[in-house]
């Protein structure tokens, strides 16, 4: 049993991720700013339904505070919904970029599409340059339709901090793949 979840604010500089794993009596917690190293904590706790218990509670917690589920990579299983609902957003957040207006509707689009695709910002998150360009919006994009395009499980990717090979393996999409790329694109 695990989850991943984030939490985003651009305004207000929060992009954070908090996961957590049962296995056995142990419940293993990781936290921090995405893209950075991890805290982790680990509680043994005295059976395997206590450390449920206790997954159970820390995620209320979290979630009660503004976290939402996410993902660290996406995969043939990564809901077709999510990839698509990343691609309307940046779809929304084109135009702000291309006319420089950073409205509500941006910050919204923005947060959302971060919670989706957890993506390093940095520790400063400058909203108005986290996209700089149509063109980084135009590669991010085309990024997540490529995993619309390729049939499962043979999806066409590269792992996380490797160039893009012709191999005939498939290979798991990593968000950090998508975000690692976006950046090198800049």
């Amino acid at each position: 049993m695990e989850i991943y979840l984030v939490f985003v604010d651009a305004i207000r500089n929060s992009n954070k991720f908090w996961c957590a794993k049962v296995e056995d009596g142990n419940l293993t917690v990781q936290w921090g700013r995405v893209g950075y190293q991890a805290q982790t904590k680990v509680h043994t706790l005295a059976n395997h339904q206590r450390a449920i218990a206790k997954f159970h509670n820390l995620v209320a917690e979290k979630k009660s505070k503004g976290y939402s589920e996410s993902q660290p990579e996406i995969d043939a299983s990564r809901s077709v919904a999510d990839i698509r609902r990343a691609i309307q957003l940046l779809n929304i957040i084109r135009p702000c970029i291309a006319n420089r207006i950073f409205h509500d509707g941006y910050i919204n689009a923005l947060n959302e599409y971060l919670k989706i695709v957890p993506t390093p910002l940095g520790m400063q998150i400058d909203y108005h340059r986290v996209y700089r360009t149509v063109e980084d919006i135009d590669y991010q994009r085309e990024l997540l339709n490529s995993l619309l395009t390729t049939p499962a499980p043979q999806v066409a990717a590269v792992a996380v901090g490797h160039a893009p090979e012709a191999t005939a393996e498939p290979k798991v999409v990593s968000l950090k793949t998508i975000s690692k790329n976006f950046w090198r694109h800049l």
